[in-house]
């Protein structure tokens, strides 16, 4: 078979082509993945720490107003209803139970509903920097169903705000058998939070009164 015979022409052109295909790849191996990638990344790293830094920049120069923001926040909670008038939680443990012996007292209708023993339970410590002390009672009530609907609605739905935790609601077996539908045996924890930003000194943790000595306190059981 008779071998192609190219021209001075093409024989050039060919050449060329040779010449600038192994450029490429010597660029490629030589320069490239070890000059040219790197220093691109590294072009990339630094503008994503300038876009970071004009970010940070930006949050630093409003700081004062976010402060200012801050503090009118805190003085709308101070101010707010929402917490315990108290600046002691063993006070406001009292005001609680006064606050429960009032409402029982208010929602009569429906049937009955007496507070049977009342009492201050220990304050959970306080964690450094919280602003929220807090203080809870311990209520047992042996109330009717429906007074006993209205006195619940009446405490967590008021102000300051109150919550109710640990409801536990039962008939008396020894009542049921005497008949003449007993009352229900009701026993809950009521807490609340003292306004923040007082200098008083989270209280101790008290010791539990007897049921003898809760009902000598003043506005004992009804």
């Amino acid at each position: 078979m008779k071998a192609l015979k190219l021209s001075t022409r093409d024989s050039r052109i060919a050449a060329i082509g040779l010449l600038v295909l192994a450029l490429l790849l010597a660029y490629l191996l030589l320069l490239h993945w070890w000059f040219v990638a790197p220093l691109r990344d590294i072009a990339a790293q630094m503008g994503d720490l300038r876009d970071t830094q004009s970010r940070y920049a930006a949050a630093i120069a409003e700081q004062p107003q976010l402060q200012q923001r801050i503090a009118a926040l805190g003085a709308g909670q101070a101010a707010s209803n929402a917490f315990l008038p108290e600046d002691d939680p063993n006070t406001a443990a009292a005001d609680l139970m006064q606050r429960v012996v009032d409402v029982v007292g208010a929602h009569t209708t429906g049937g009955s509903c007496t507070v049977a023993q009342k009492m201050p339970v220990p304050n959970p410590p306080t964690g450094p920097g919280e602003p929220y002390r807090k203080a809870a009672v311990s209520i047992n009530l042996s109330c009717d169903i429906e007074p006993l609907v209205a006195v619940l609605q009446a405490l967590e739905q008021g102000t300051p705000y109150l919550f109710v935790d640990n409801l536990s609601v039962y008939r008396n077996p020894v009542a049921a058998q005497q008949g003449g539908g007993p009352p229900l045996e009701v026993q809950f924890t009521l807490s609340g939070y003292v306004r923040p930003g007082n200098n008083a000194a989270p209280a101790t943790a008290a010791s539990t009164p007897t049921p003898d000595q809760t009902t000598d306190m003043p506005g004992a059981a009804l």
